[in-house]
């Protein structure tokens, strides 16, 4: 069997010089015999590689345009890597020694998983930036924290009801990969080889756990953490994708973070689906007015944007929340930005793991100062300022800010009223999320405060803010808690 699939990898290589004389030596030998067996077996993946840029521009040649139009952050490459394209192997080869997942693959050593530490190579600024960011450690947000692993054990543990009483079971594998987990991410290991079947016989690879899982916080068989893809999915890798609402859409959505349903119904939103056909959103630096006419998700959160002129409105980055000066979304407030973007360090004055107390008191040693969120709420005024005037900004931003404290006002009401009900043993607090009054308190700050202060950043959502999931459901929410509490102490 392995004979007869060595013979077909020749006759397909001998068939490969169907490449054009231009397009030959752009690829290594390599790559070359990859697609010779991929572009029959995995056409899809073939193809969208060579729409992408990364088939159709040597590295050297990328590291010689300006700096504003570079895609590409590294200052030097290895010679072997920048006189040709990057293809299937100068991907699936990288630091193998680092690469638990990596494998003897038609004569090669090959890993399974492209991660990070590979793609900066030739990004490392990007890498770097991302790698600090509350997405890289989005598994660790959520496994390491106590409380939060409580929440995601609750939502997803499989529940049954005996002696009148519902009953929970731990969640298996497959349900967290495809809950939580799936955007969090997951951590993939190496548990020894396996053989599969394939259409040209058998073939022994790495026996992966959690996989497959492009979670923006997965921790890679090298060690590292994230994946490129969650938002540049392979293998076009494209900007364009990314620049998009609708990659940002695959997580970002209601009931608890609802950018997406709320940008749909935004002005910003509204422009974007009428006129995007018309934008360039392949063009790098991205210009303002002329490549397109209102902002993405992208567009706020972390690309490179210019004026027409070729004047710098805001600097590319990867780390998400670099330019956000308030976390909108907390458990159980809002509050500054975290200084770092491993959260399951912190510890507030409660001793819980959370960048606040339950009275809404700030754990402030592990946020940023007044004086860097003034600093980012300008910068972030500057870049809108590109668009609008002064007043406008200004009367946007004292908006977002007072409906920011409104909600948290609100959730303060139905903390203090759970307080209660734990102090007079109405509820029982071991699992703070498990019991109808307590979820009715989770729904207060996760999905209702979530939608207004959406509704209220993202340049106006009003149902989000008003009735769908909006200030009508907070305060009907309220009122239900405060009926509930009145009606078990009139029980008891």
């Amino acid at each position: 069997m392995f004979l007869s699939v060595i013979l077909t990898i020749l006759l397909i290589f001998c068939t490969s010089f169907s490449l054009s004389a231009q397009e030959k030596p752009l690829l290594s030998k390599e790559t070359q015999i990859c697609l010779s067996c991929h572009r029959i077996y995995t056409p899809g993946i073939v193809q969208d590689w060579q729409k992408s840029r990364h088939s159709q521009i040597l590295p050297e040649e990328a590291l010689k345009k300006p700096a504003l139009e570079q895609r590409i952050s590294t200052k030097d490459i290895s010679p072997n890597l920048s006189k040709v394209v990057v293809g299937c192997y100068e991907c699936h080869a990288l630091n193998p020694e680092k690469h638990k997942d990596n494998f003897a693959h038609m004569g090669y050593k090959i890993n399974v998983v492209v991660s990070p530490n590979d793609c900066q190579i030739c990004h490392p600024t990007e890498v770097n930036q991302y790698s600090g960011s509350k997405k890289a450690y989005a598994l660790g947000n959520l496994k390491k924290n106590a409380l939060y692993s409580t929440l995601v054990e609750t939502i997803i543990g499989l529940k049954e009801i005996k002696a009148d009483k519902i009953v929970s079971a731990q969640a298996t594998e497959f349900t967290k990969q495809e809950t939580c987990f799936a955007c969090h991410g997951t951590e993939i290991e190496v548990l020894g080889k396996k053989e599969i079947e394939t259409t040209v016989g058998k073939i022994e690879v790495p026996n992966l756990s959690n996989w497959p899982n492009q979670g923006v916080g997965r921790k890679n068989p090298d060690g590292s953490l994230g994946s490129c893809a969650a938002c540049h999915p392979r293998h076009s890798f494209s900007i364009e994708i990314a620049r998009k609402p609708y990659t940002c859409a695959q997580c970002h959505l209601e009931p608890d973070v609802p950018a997406w349903n709320v940008y749909k119904e935004s002005k910003h939103g509204n422009i974007y689906f009428s006129k995007y056909e018309e934008w360039n959103l392949k063009e790098v630096p991205w210009k303002l007015g002329q490549d397109f006419q209102a902002p993405t998700c992208a567009t706020c959160h972390n690309s490179l944007v210019v004026k027409p002129d070729g004047k710098i409105l805001t600097e590319r980055t990867h780390d998400f929340a670099a330019r956000l000066w308030v976390r909108l979304f907390g458990l159980v407030y809002s509050h500054p930005q975290p200084k770092q973007g491993d959260t399951s360090i912190i510890k507030n004055k409660d001793g819980l793991p959370l960048p606040t107390t339950f009275a809404g008191e700030l754990a402030a040693e592990y946020l940023i100062s007044e004086e860097e969120q003034i600093n980012r709420q300008t910068k972030m005024k500057t870049f809108c300022n590109g668009c609008h005037s002064s007043v406008w900004i200004s009367g946007h931003f004292a908006k977002m800010d007072n409906t920011t404290k409104e909600t948290d006002k609100m959730t303060i009401s139905a903390t203090k009223l759970l307080a209660k009900v734990w102090e007079l043993n109405l509820a029982d607090k071991t699992n703070p999320f498990d019991e109808a009054i307590e979820q009715k308190w989770v729904k207060q700050w996760l999905f209702y405060c979530n939608s207004i202060r959406y509704a209220s950043a993202m340049t106006g959502a009003p149902d989000y803010a008003a009735f769908k999931l909006g200030w009508w459901e907070l305060t009907n929410n309220l009122q239900e808690m405060n009926d509930w509490f009145n009606l078990r102490t009139k029980q008891k």
